[in-house]
């Protein structure tokens, strides 16, 4: 299946990976050659790729590279060679389990084809990435249906961070509900956050949505809670990157704050994810590891003009974890689910603690 043609954030062909760098959005489309697994592990940790099922593409992408470089080898040695892989790229970006996941499932590609030749591993890698690719495109879709019977014609919606084209190999997450109301022929307006430090819902999902013509209002995230007292929100639809067994999630930081403003004002909370995104092996969100991120991200203006001093402590994490009991209903491409979610979770994806396959959502 095809990437979806008016956002395209990796190039993978004729041998060569191809990654946007979001963090040049909006004023420049650049993208950057990636040659080795380090370069992949930069462009991640840099965050000029994110978003979770973008991240696992990239990371089997970088694993692929990797084990491209090696000089020969078969049994044991492609084994450890792959073990070695899975463990430096994953350190990448630890709160995004779709990264871990896809790594897994490169790994096992490896383990299951150790005793066949390096090139015959190779392309049985390939084919995996083309699997994972294709599986992303049509989860894209399905989440887009099921949410988009959630938005009525004329609803005002609200979204933080991007979780869009930008950061899938399809439609997008949340965004994906927002494409198929559009397509569906329905009107909507979307207040898009503009997620400090780094800016992804002014500097992505703005973009993102004026590209496909969707009508975009950019707030600060300050702005939130003023304008659900406005009654000018009717739903809030978020992305994820780690789900835990009981459907407390983990998400850019600020949607907890959105989820407890929601609640406050009566607004349905919607957390928009694939079944690669839940992490069975986690009872709640307590366990789900948040990434601390460099302080000059808030320090300073984009890492160019200081706007605090020198002196200042700074706190910064990545992601914040959304309790379950905030959330309306979690949407996936098997459809969408309800509280009491740690049931009704294990109901539509089978108990599989600690397994996290995706093969269970086929």
């Amino acid at each position: 299946m095809k990437q979806n043609s008016k956002v395209i954030p990796f190039l993978w062909k004729e041998g060569r990976v191809r990654l946007l760098d979001q963090t040049r959005l909006p004023n420049e489309v650049v993208y950057v050659d990636c040659r080795r697994a380090r370069d992949v592990w930069l462009a991640i940790r840099k965050l000029k790729v994110r978003g979770a099922p973008l991240l696992g593409i990239a990371a089997a992408l970088g694993f692929w590279l990797g084990f491209k470089s090696l000089r020969g080898g078969r049994g044991d040695d492609l084994i450890r060679e792959a073990r070695r892989l899975r463990a430096y790229l994953v350190s990448s970006r630890p709160t995004a389990v779709n990264v871990a996941w896809a790594l897994r499932q490169m790994e096992e590609v490896v383990v299951h084809n150790a005793h066949l030749s390096k090139d015959r591993v190779l392309a049985a890698l390939e084919k995996k990435i083309k699997e994972i690719i294709d599986d992303d495109v049509r989860m894209c879709l399905r989440m887009g249906e099921h949410g988009a019977q959630l938005v009525r014609d004329g609803a005002r919606l609200l979204t933080v961070c991007n979780a869009g084209g930008l950061a899938t190999s399809g439609g997008g997450t949340a965004l994906s509900v927002f494409y198929r109301a559009q397509k569906d022929g329905k009107k909507i307006w979307v207040t898009a956050c503009e997620t400090r430090p780094l800016l992804q819902g002014a500097r992505l999902t703005a973009w993102e949505l004026a590209q496909a013509k969707i009508d975009v209002t950019l707030i600060c995230d300050n702005m939130a809670a003023d304008l659900m007292r406005r009654r000018a929100v009717d739903a809030v639809f978020v992305g994820a990157d780690r789900i835990a067994a009981n459907g407390d999630f983990a998400n850019k930081i600020g949607t907890y704050m959105l989820a407890v403003c929601a609640r406050h004002h009566g607004i349905p909370f919607y957390c928009v994810a694939p079944f690669s995104t839940f992490d069975m092996s986690l009872s709640d969100g307590r366990a789900i590891p948040i990434e601390e991120r460099d302080p000059a991200e808030v320090t300073s203006l984009y890492f160019r003009r200081p706007i605090a001093p020198p002196s200042a402590r700074v706190f910064n994490p990545a992601f914040d974890v959304t309790p379950h009991a905030l959330v309306t209903a979690i949407i996936t491409e098997k459809g969408v689910i309800r509280p009491p979610f740690g049931k009704n979770i294990r109901s539509l994806y089978g108990s599989g603690a600690g397994k996290n396959k995706r093969d269970r959502a086929r």
